[in-house]
């Protein structure tokens, strides 16, 4: 395929392989699609150019009518997961295709999102990896936050400050990982290192970005 496009897939678990010089290399196994194209847009139909594929088949009572009747105009069968994927040039892609693991290829570097494990309501030193106060006898500060700010100016908690709450469950992007093995026949791919999500979880995984992007501080 002349145009690099991201494919869905499952998150099995992690495993290890050896190299010829005997060395353990860790990797994710992903069972990845096969994803079907449900449909493909275009900057005149829409206003920007985009390949939508379907992943995880269910039973037509899974789903509503609206995207039961959507899926019907490609002919796709019942499909649980829906992505897009932007392109400049859609053209090589038809209503139907399917996407298989072997638009990749051994030694690639993909990016890879998934969803963290939600951990529920964790503390500051969880949650923001804080100190703690003196474990001595007699201290009321084991593990409580500290100073949350100012007093009468301004007069409240500033938004985003880093206090406890939920942590985990959110959408995380692990980039520049490498496939140490593409199985075809099993629809599987091989992932030095760890991605996000336990196992069962829906994943995405695409080519990875190497120009335009932005260096975080």
């Amino acid at each position: 395929m002349a145009v690099a496009l991201g494919i869905l897939g499952t998150k099995l678990g992690m495993t290890q392989l050896f190299d010829q010089a005997g060395k353990a290399i860790p990797v994710t196994v992903i069972q990845a699609g096969p994803c079907t194209v449900t449909q493909i847009k275009t900057s005149q139909t829409d206003g920007y150019s985009a390949v939508q594929v379907g992943y995880g088949e269910v039973t037509e009572k899974a789903l509503n009518k609206p995207k039961l009747g959507h899926l019907a105009k490609s002919g796709a069968s019942p499909i649980r997961h829906l992505h897009e994927y932007r392109l400049d040039d859609v053209g090589s892609f038809e209503l139907g295709q399917q996407i298989k693991v072997d638009t990749f290829a051994q030694g690639q570097t993909v990016d890879v999102v998934g969803t963290s494990i939600g951990r529920g309501f964790a503390g500051y030193q969880r949650r923001h990896n804080f100190g703690r106060g003196p474990m001595a006898h007699g201290s009321k500060n084991h593990r409580l936050p500290g100073s949350t700010g100012a007093g009468t100016t301004p007069g409240r908690v500033y938004p985003g400050k880093r206090m406890a709450g939920r942590l985990g469950g959110s959408q995380v992007t692990v980039r520049k990982l490498t496939i140490v093995r593409v199985d075809p026949e099993r629809n599987l791919l091989l992932i030095k290192g760890a991605i996000p999500g336990k196992p069962g979880a829906l994943v995405n995984v695409m080519p990875a970005k190497t120009v335009g992007r932005v260096k975080q501080k």
